[in-house]
Parts: structure tokens; sequence; C-alpha cells
């Protein structure tokens, strides 16, 4: 049986009363902030292409509006749930408040597994999604996003959907838009990027140099592809990465010792971030078992697949070597692998601070839609890691004021941000 802390949603509010007791929050607001404030679930009937009519259940949580309209991404994927969509949606509004931009937290998601559907089947589940919540989304309520195997063609399919029914043009519906149809020029880069700014910045708390530290990566879809890109221009050497394969059904990871290079990976990787194991064994990759990028001898590891990745049952994997580990995911580590990393002494950059350049340049993009004007590649950047390399430096200083893990510290500043404007409010 699996222990509660495999429900994510009960996670990510164990999360939270750790940080309402070290605020000593009081119970109205434990209550309001612990729950999502709305939920919609509803069904989505497609006209599959073979005829039939199959139903697709769909999913939007808006946790919190307090300080701004909610914000977060859709989720196509075959294993979704309410829980995971609701401890999503409350992991968007810290995120969004650690990070100082005024959004609050939103997360959606169909249960359905694109790598088995046609583009055509996937924009009738994109449109019906929309349908079922047009009068509750919005520029001004509540703006989506693409999440794991959703992309700029699906916001697109979305947002004509959404400006159909309204009878206007209404770009900062949604975000992740392709360049050119209200898109932001750096947003495909932002997540990855925002990572690495955050481990830069933390590679200097910890004395070392970028160049002479190595890296362990789960996952290789957008985010991790990115931040291998960037921490390899800081001169750092990923070993080893890890990805699912849909044909098999489970995951493997790709090793090489001299470092990985990242363009000849992409050039047999498919649109899901599947590499494909012939080829890399011909560029002399060893193909290993997925779990195995835990356990590499390196300096950083960097999660960046799914939530639950490092549990009880694999954390004693860590090696000593590992100084640092930068959550590209959401929601990777439960809390008793927490305890142990923090026992062990190893730098965490958690998932909502670490991932934040997605939201961060999400916003951006929203900024840029509603006003119809919009920025160059440099300067959509230059904003962005101003903005990580700000919401590092609090959340450090804070912890290191009052010897807090890092966690604790980002937890603390976004929570209390958070019940600080519901208070304003008159919320509570």
């Amino acid at each position: 049986m699996k222990s509660e802390s495999f429900n994510p949603f009960a996670m990510a509010q164990a999360q939270f009363d750790r940080a309402a007791d070290f605020l000593n929050l009081d119970s109205a607001s434990r209550e309001l902030l612990r729950n999502p404030m709305r939920e919609y679930q509803f069904s989505i009937p497609v006209r599959m292409d073979d005829g039939s009519v199959k139903v697709f259940r769909g999913f939007r949580v808006q946790h919190n509006d307090s300080r701004g309209p909610g914000k977060g991404g859709i989720r196509f994927h075959p294993q979704e749930t309410i829980d995971t969509v609701r401890a999503l949606s409350m992991w968007m509004t810290w995120k969004c408040a650690v990070v100082d931009i005024p959004l609050g937290g939103s997360k959606g998601g169909v249960i359905c597994d694109p790598h088995n559907l046609t583009m055509r089947e996937q924009e009738l589940i994109c449109r019906g999604w929309v349908r079922q919540l047009s009068r509750d989304i919005g520029p001004l309520i509540d703006v989506p996003a693409p999440d794991v195997m959703t992309s700029s063609q699906h916001m697109l399919w979305m947002l004509d959907e959404y400006e159909t029914i309204h009878h206007m043009k209404l770009p900062g519906l949604i975000t992740g838009k392709p360049v050119g149809m209200g898109g932001s020029l750096g947003r495909t880069e932002a997540t990855g990027f925002g990572v690495i700014y955050t481990v830069r910045e933390a590679l200097k708390n910890l004395n070392l140099r970028a160049e002479s530290t190595s890296a362990s990566v789960q996952g290789f879809g957008n985010v991790a592809q990115y931040a291998i890109r960037l921490y390899n221009q800081l001169g750092g050497k990923v070993i080893c990465v890890s990805c699912w394969d849909q044909a098999d059904q489970k995951s493997y990871s790709f090793k090489k010792k001299d470092g990985v290079d990242l363009d000849a990976l992409l050039a047999i990787t498919d649109r899901f971030g599947g590499i494909d194991k012939t080829k890399a064994k011909d560029l002399g990759y060893d193909v290993l078992s997925g779990d195995v990028w835990i356990d590499q001898d390196v300096d950083i590891l960097m999660p960046c697949a799914l939530e639950n990745q490092i549990t009880a049952d694999n954390v004693g994997r860590i090696k000593g070597s590992v100084r640092l580990i930068a959550e590209g995911a959401n929601g990777p580590t439960t809390p008793e692998a927490d305890k142990e990393i923090s026992s062990k002494g190893i730098f965490i950059i958690p998932d909502f601070l670490a991932n934040a350049g997605g939201v961060t340049c999400s916003y951006f993009e929203q900024v840029q839609s509603n006003m119809n004007y919009y920025w160059e590649r440099d300067e959509v950047l230059g904003k962005l890691d101003v903005r990580m390399t700000s919401a590092f430096i609090a959340v450090n200083e804070l912890a290191a004021k009052r010897k807090l893990y890092m966690r604790d510290a980002a937890y603390f500043i976004a929570v209390n941000r958070v019940a600080q404007a519901c208070k304003e409010r008159g919320w509570v």
C-alpha cells in the first residue's frame, strides 16, 4: 500500500501545513489556502476518426486568485487525476508568489494519451475543453498554458475556440501560443533556462564553478532540453539523461561518461522527448534502466519529469558527490525523501522556485498580448534572468538568516505573500 505522500495533493497540503505552522497562520487562512477555491470536472465527447464516440474526462482547478488571475498549464496525460491537478494548482499559487508576479494558481488537464490520438482528435479535445470552461476562464480570470504533452498548437486551437464563442480577439486568454500568433519570443526556452539561472546562483553560493561540475537529468522534454543547453553553455557536463519510451511503456537512461551531445540526441528524439534506443547505442551511449539517473556520481541532479520521482525508496541511492538538486519538475520529491536530502546537507532548489521561469515568461506573454506589443527575445530572457535571480536571492537569504532548508524558506515567502493578500482583501 502506498503512503499518503504518493497522493500529490496530500503531499502539497503537507508542505503547506509546515509553512502555515511556521507562520502561525490563523485557522481561517489555513482552511482557505489548504484547498482550492473552485474546481471543474467535466466530460468531453469526441467523434473519433473511426466514427466511434469516445468520452474524455477534463479538469480545471483554481486554487487561489487573491494576487491576480489564475495561471497554470493544461496536461494531456493518461494517468491524470483530480488530485494531481489540485496539487499542481496549489503549487502554481506558490510559484507565482515566490517570484512575485501578480497571478494566482490554477491547473487543468484531460485524461488522454496524445501518442494514440490523431491531430484532429486532439484538436476536438482542445475545443471541447474550452467549450466546457468558456465562462470560467479569460484574460482577466484564469489564463491556461501548455504543460505535459500539450504544445503551442493545442493552445492556438483553444484560443480560436474561445474567440469564436466570445466573438472578439482575446490573445491574452492563453499563453504558450506560437510566435507570430501572439506568442512570446523566449517562451520555449523559459522554464529550462530559468532552472539554470537558479543553478548558476546556487553554484556561486556553494563556491563551485559550473565548468567543473557534472549533472544527471531525469526527463528529456522541453524543460530538460533547454536546461541542458544553457548548462552546457555555462561549461557544465551532463553525463546521463532519462526519458519515457512509449513503445515499451517504460523509461530508459542514456549515459555517456564524456558528456551527452545534446544536438545529436535531439536528432534521434521524437516530439514527446523519447530517444531512439538503437540509434543512441550507435552513438556510443549506454542504454540503462530508467531509474539509474538518480545514482550517478555527479555534482548536480535535475529531476525534470513528473512528480514523486525522488522517494523514501530511492533517496538512499543518491551518491555522496551530489551537492545540488534543482527541481525542474513539479513535486518530484516526497516529504520523506526531503528529510533525507536535508540531513545529507544537499542544497536544493525547490520546484516552485527552480521551474518558475515558465510561468514568469507566460506572465510576460500575457502582458504583451493584452497590450498588443511584443518584446525582442533578449529583452524577454533578460527580464526573466532578473526575476529568477532576485527570487533565488530572497529565498537563499531567508534560508541563511533563519537557518532554514531552502524549500521551507521558499514556502514561507510564498505562503506569507498569498495569506497577506487574502487578509488585505478581507477574505479572512
